[in-house]
């Protein structure tokens, strides 16, 4: 029977099953807002459950203390497909009827919650936690140690609620050998088995799809039986526990509470005495009826019957299996990029390797492409208004050319090469316990490799794969990532002149503010997105077809957003120039150039030239001071004020005209302003150090 939780909005839910219908198949009601699903991580000490929440959990997971007790709990949303689910991880549980005092309160959260039942009006205090009990839980299960959790698992089945067994660990069972059916342990647990690889990120997204359609159907797993001659025994006992006064103030399943008093739970027995003192002594009486006849005291004996069962259940689901040895290239492969320091190393490598496709292969491309048109039009140099205004448009054009040519394609085509692959969600995964620090997922790794080659298309990969405060932050510090234009700079001016600690420096300093400015920009946003469930595929070899429709999807807001900016900014530039007001522009610009950044006044224009594309703006100051040496006119301190304003501020036009379509007129007004006042601060402090150096 479906909850009430999981009832209501099927008219939005039908209206939007309309408009997805033709791309994937829409289970309702959606899980989200008031009707998300709460699902509880449990498991034995050193099972993997930590290292499963970190695998899902958002970018600032809530912590806190369970009611009167020093064990912690954490908290957080998750995005599963289109539902989401508040995922709990409680503290460690190694049983449900040997209790220490902090334990309880694990329990009394399992049964109750923040909804706590009549027995408990007497104590003081808040609930055992914050929320509402939890539709489903998830025990972690170390599969080495299989048989201590499975006497958990068959513990967890009296609480009357869906359990999915998440097998962690598996390597440690094919180390010896051996394998676990999961089918056959499914069957005979009566509760989805999912196996999984925390460490490694593997079977997490089955495991909470398992999660989401087992909560959909509150399937429960059906109580495993005692054995016949304890059964027969507690029958009178249960008979005069099974009243509905008793659940009523209780509200625990008959089955858990008569097994918990069966075992002498202190706490229930507390209770019975509180609140039902006159029942108290014939229960009594009962269980210790029940317990003459048995080998051993009633509570060893269930306890000796419920480890039996658990073994039962475990020899009965091993099976020999592959030796260690048969393990494929892809097994080893992902042993080393999915690993938590060697994956880092994987990272860099093809970090490298996008960065290499930048400078060489594109750079090569640029040299036989736009150089050659640029070397072909410089002969143009009209003079008339009209002529000038073409000659404006052309430049438009070859820069639109100039970026996605050689630079945004082919750097598309690697990226979403390395993605069909399965390689970038490998990264994304290591990567993504570093991002946290800046309020980011491991996802974003795609976009910030893509804005190496243009700001553009990385924005635009963020707005599609995010929402809300991630898709801000990601935006913001995308903007500072050194695209082609930028390092195009960086390379030509800094290498030639300041050498390559010049060139290290600047790029260290990127890496720095980047870092700094999202630790702060996570602080002021304090509405954090929800955690994402990491998906590995299989490696695959990648579908061409495929690979350029996605590169058309990713590169069509360059055409449709970028051209005209280009154009009209190319035309509006030029048309300045023409008329003369250069000297005017480069005089209104004196506070800039002359007082605060210490340049000559000549490079106000060729700075403002670079909100257009930022190697223009380099032209244009070789034009202004009449010579490519410029270190015959510049000190080495102004060269690197130069560069690091340059390097920060604005990006460029078509990097603020896709912010104001993704984010909006304000937010991307507030990154322009932060990206600028960055450039002012971060070259001023250079020119003082700089000065005080020298």
């Amino acid at each position: 029977m479906e909850s009430p939780r999981l009832a209501g909005g099927q008219a939005l839910n039908a209206a939007f099953t309309r408009v997805t219908e033709q791309r994937i198949a829409l289970h309702t009601p959606l899980l989200r807002g008031t009707r998300r699903l709460r699902i509880a991580l449990v498991g034995l000490p050193g099972a993997g459950k930590s290292t499963l929440f970190n695998a899902v959990a958002s970018t600032a997971p809530q912590t806190g203390e369970l009611t009167d007790t020093h064990r912690l709990y954490r908290e957080c949303t998750v995005q599963i497909g289109l539902d989401e689910a508040s995922v709990i991880e409680l503290p460690s549980l190694a049983s449900l009827h040997h209790l220490h005092d902090d334990d309880l309160a694990t329990l009394k959260y399992l049964l109750w919650g923040n909804d706590r039942p009549p027995v408990t009006a007497h104590e003081h205090g808040a609930a055992p936690a914050p929320f509402e009990p939890p539709d489903l839980i998830i025990q972690v299960a170390d599969a080495g140690n299989l048989q201590s959790d499975l006497e958990l698992a068959l513990e967890l089945s009296l609480l009357g609620r869906p359990v999915v067994l998440a097998l962690n660990q598996m390597d440690a069972v094919h180390r010896k050998g051996l394998h676990v059916n999961t089918r056959s342990l499914a069957k005979l647990l009566g509760m989805p088995v999912v196996p999984i690889s925390a460490l490694m990120g593997q079977g997490i997204a089955e495991l909470f799809k398992t999660a989401v359609a087992t909560a959909r159907q509150a399937s429960c797993p059906l109580p495993q039986a005692l054995s016949p001659h304890i059964a027969n025994s507690l029958v009178p006992l249960g008979v005069a526990l099974n009243q509905p006064e008793i659940y009523t103030a209780f509200r625990v399943p008959q089955q858990l509470l008569l097994t918990l008093f069966a075992c002498g739970h202190s706490y229930f027995e507390h209770e019975l005495q509180e609140h039902f003192a006159t029942l108290l002594p014939s229960l009594r009486a009962l269980r210790e009826q029940a317990g003459r006849g048995l080998p051993r005291p009633l509570a060893e004996e269930i306890h000796a019957d419920r480890h039996h069962r658990a073994a039962t259940i475990f020899e009965a689901a091993l099976r020999p299996g592959p030796l260690a040895s048969t393990r494929s290239w892809r097994y080893w492969l992902d042993a080393f990029m999915l690993h938590r320091q060697w994956g880092l190393l994987a990272s860099l490598v093809v970090f490298a390797g996008v960065l290499f496709v930048v400078f060489e292969v594109s750079g090569w491309i640029d040299s036989q492409t736009t150089v050659r048109i640029i070397e072909a039009a410089s002969g143009w140099q009209p003079q008339s208004t009209a002529g000038v205004v073409a000659r404006a448009v052309l430049d438009g054009f070859i820069g639109l050319i100039g970026i996605v040519v050689p630079y945004m394609l082919p750097l598309l085509l690697l990226l979403i090469a390395l993605e069909e692959i399965g390689l970038m969600h490998r990264i994304a995964f290591v990567v993504d316990r570093g991002f946290h620090k800046i309020g980011l997922h491991g996802g974003v790794a795609v976009p910030f490799l893509l804005g190496l080659g243009c700001n553009v298309p990385a924005i635009s990969a963020v707005a599609r794969s995010s929402t809300g405060r991630e898709r801000l932050i990601a935006s913001v510090l995308i903007t500072f990532v050194p695209c082609s234009a930028r390092s195009a700079i960086i390379l030509a001016v800094a290498g030639k002149y300041l050498g390559v600690l010049g060139v290290i420096g600047i790029y260290a300093l990127t890496l720095l503010l980047i870092a700094v400015m999202g630790w702060l920009l996570s602080r002021r946003q304090q509405d954090v997105g929800p955690g994402q469930v990491p998906e590995i595929p299989p490696y695959t070899l990648p579908d061409w077809r495929a690979m350029l429709r996605e590169t058309w999807a990713r590169s069509s807001d360059v055409l449709t957003i970028v051209t005209p900016l280009l154009v009209g900014g190319s035309v509006v530039l030029a048309l300045l120039g023409h008329f003369g007001a250069d000297g005017v522009i480069n005089t209104l610009l004196t506070p800039l150039t002359g007082w605060w950044l210490g340049l000559p006044l000549v490079l106000g224009l060729p700075l403002l030239f670079g909100v257009l594309r930022k190697e223009l703006s380099l032209l244009m100051i070789f034009q202004a001071l009449g010579t490519q040496d410029i270190d015959t006119l510049l000190v080495p301190a102004q060269i690197l004020t130069l560069l690091v304003f340059i390097t920060f501020y604005v990006p460029c036009i078509s990097t603020f005209a896709i912010m104001n379509r993704t984010l909006g007129r304000a937010q991307a007004g507030f990154s322009v302003l932060l990206s600028v006042g960055v450039a002012l601060v971060l070259s001023g402090l250079v020119r003082v150090v700089m000065g005080v150096a020298t």
